[in-house]
């Protein structure tokens, strides 16, 4: 189970490595007026990322599958050693304040659009404190975890909770780097509500893709 989560970040590793070379640029070289504007290399980078993430969270479940032994090659609970864990309470909260994180994010976009640069600096700032607010309801879920009576060391769906967590964490921790760089670039005072439009748009599809992750998961966390 952990060589099958290494192999999946050593898989994720290469191919964002070779997103770095940006092929996809080549593909928007159209003359005005073809009808191809739409395709901004930020935006076809940031569909193929998220394809990249897609595969990695796959292998990830791939893995937390076959080591409850539902492929077959096992019993359920993985030849004995697996206890199933009772999931922190707080992550239900956590998950609520996720969701309006990505709702205040929706809400930026639609003021960007509009032209209102004073609200979608509002409205981006929430969406942040919401997803910080995240992050810590999550660690506080790892120490509620780490001090409940089922935690044990040898058992591997305690470290699939907590890598599965953890791997979602560092994705909006990143998303968190590019909104700061949003946030500060609203702040210039030569900017323009237009200017913003394209990075808001991309960090709010950003948003959306991790909570609908995060949905997943936590769907998988309490089914099994």
């Amino acid at each position: 189970a952990y060589a099958a989560l290494a192999t999946g970040i050593v898989v994720w590793v290469v191919l964002v490595s070779k997103l770095r070379v940006k092929p996809w640029e080549a593909q928007v070289a159209a003359p005005e007026g073809s009808g191809l504007d739409n395709l901004a290399p930020k935006r076809i980078g940031l569909w193929i990322f998220l394809a990249v993430i897609t595969s990695l969270f796959c292998l990830f479940l791939s893995a937390y599958y076959m080591r409850m032994g539902h492929t077959g090659h096992a019993g359920h609970g993985g030849g004995g050693d697996w206890t199933a864990i009772r999931d922190p309470n707080i992550l239900w909260v956590n998950s609520i304040v996720l969701v309006v994180s990505s709702l205040a994010m929706q809400s930026a976009r639609a003021a960007v659009i509009r032209g209102n640069l004073e609200q979608t600096r509002l409205r981006l700032f929430a969406a942040g404190l919401l997803t910080a607010a995240f992050l810590i309801g999550q660690m506080v879920a790892w120490r509620q975890l780490r001090l409940s009576e089922v935690f044990s060391p040898q058992n591997p769906a305690v470290a699939f909770f907590y890598v599965l967590t953890a791997v979602h964490g560092l994705h909006l921790l990143g998303g968190l780097f590019v909104w700061t760089r949003t946030l500060a670039r609203s702040m210039k005072k030569d900017i323009e509500a237009i200017d913003l439009r394209l990075s808001v748009e991309l960090t709010t599809v950003y948003w959306h893709y991790l909570l609908l992750v995060w949905l997943g998961l936590f769907a998988v966390l309490l089914s099994t």
